[in-house]
């Protein structure tokens, strides 16, 4: 998470070089190669994982009324590999990979969106994207990737509230009506943004789910500007690439 210039970055059809850092595709599998130094307290952060997805997505949308977000599972059923040399630490299973791309600055759209991912019985992978936009209705996506790449459509159940974060962002939860959803463990917890495990149901069933809540006056206010290089350091970013 570190901004690097221009000379940091490379990019052919199968790699991805940040500094010295990089991703490689190989066709089953894509290594990702880190070493870069944590912050805001200083210390590295070197280690290898590796993602193999059941299958590749094509699959994109838009996420705003006029087209000019969009998001798209690459593959949204995968498995991972974890190990890292500094911190120790080690551990493999479900996986998700997927990507975003905009037009314009994110604030022009949105004020907040929540969204969550859930693994099923089956191995599919349950999306719901529930955007409020800045100058539109709310707009909800809610997609299920099966293994092999197919996509259907599924009906959303209703908003439920979760507790608010330790930052004061409130946040909700689309899980069926008869289970309230519970926070389990929260990953990520800052001004404008927080990353959690909650426990909730889904299509019948009772799921584990990654939640996010992005709120994003608060990504935009002028302390959450001043705070930012501190998280993602730009001062350390180094001219030449990796060789």
């Amino acid at each position: 998470m570190t901004e690097r210039r221009r000379g940091a970055i490379a990019r052919s059809e199968r790699e991805y070089v940040i500094g010295p850092s990089h991703l490689a595709w190989d066709g089953t599998c894509l290594t990702i190669d880190i070493d870069e130094i944590g912050m805001p307290l200083p210390r590295r952060v070197r280690g290898r994982v590796r993602v193999y997805p059941s299958s590749l997505s094509p699959f994109s949308t838009a996420l705003d009324d006029h087209g000019r977000h969009r998001w798209g599972p690459l593959a949204a059923c995968a498995r991972v590999e974890a190990e890292f040399d500094q911190p120790g630490l080690r551990w493999s299973g479900h996986a998700y990979l997927d990507s975003n791309e905009g037009d314009e600055p994110i604030d022009r759209a949105f004020v907040e969106w929540d969204w969550s991912r859930s693994t099923m019985a089956d191995g599919s992978t349950a999306v719901i994207y529930d955007v409020r936009q800045r100058a539109a209705r709310d707009r909800v996506l809610a997609l299920r990737f099966a293994r092999d790449g197919r996509v259907e459509p599924f009906l959303p159940p209703e908003r439920q509230r979760l507790a608010r974060t330790g930052w004061r962002i409130a946040r909700t939860m689309r899980s069926d009506a008869e289970v309230s959803p519970r926070v389990t463990h929260t990953l990520e917890d800052t001004p404008f943004y927080t990353r959690s495990v909650i426990s909730s149901g889904l299509l019948g069933e009772q799921v584990v789910s990654m939640h996010e809540t992005l709120n994003v006056p608060r990504l935009t206010s002028t302390m959450v500007q001043w705070m930012l290089p501190v998280r993602m350091p730009r001062a350390f970013a180094p001219r030449g690439g990796r060789g």
